[in-house]
């Protein structure tokens, strides 16, 4: 018991260190679900279960669905800002032909 306990411990610092360590937030929100899935592994084995119950409501499930539906949040965020740049870089270029047309 204390040993799969152990391991679990060791696997929830590994966790932590990949999610740290990520450069891409996909991976990352998927690590942060899996490590509180083991977390919540390691208080049932502390007898723990309302702890256990918690954890994985809270850590795993509401959590990540919100982390889920920031990341899509992010990524349209980010798609209309291109689509805003290139918009301007159009207007830009636009009025660059307009300019040199008028000299």
């Amino acid at each position: 018991m204390q040993g799969l306990i152990a391991v679990l411990l060791g696997l929830l610092v590994v966790a932590a260190l990949a999610v740290s360590a990520s450069r891409k937030l996909l991976p990352a929100v998927i690590i942060f679900m899996s490590y509180s899935l083991v977390m919540s592994m390691v208080w049932l084995l502390l007898e723990a279960p309302d702890l256990a119950i918690t954890e994985a409501a809270v850590g795993a499930g509401i959590t990540s669905v919100l982390l889920f539906i920031a990341l899509k949040r992010i990524r349209e965020l980010e798609r209309d800002l291109k689509e805003s740049e290139d918009e301007v870089r159009a207007y830009l270029a636009h009025r660059e032909r307009e300019e040199s047309n008028d000299v």
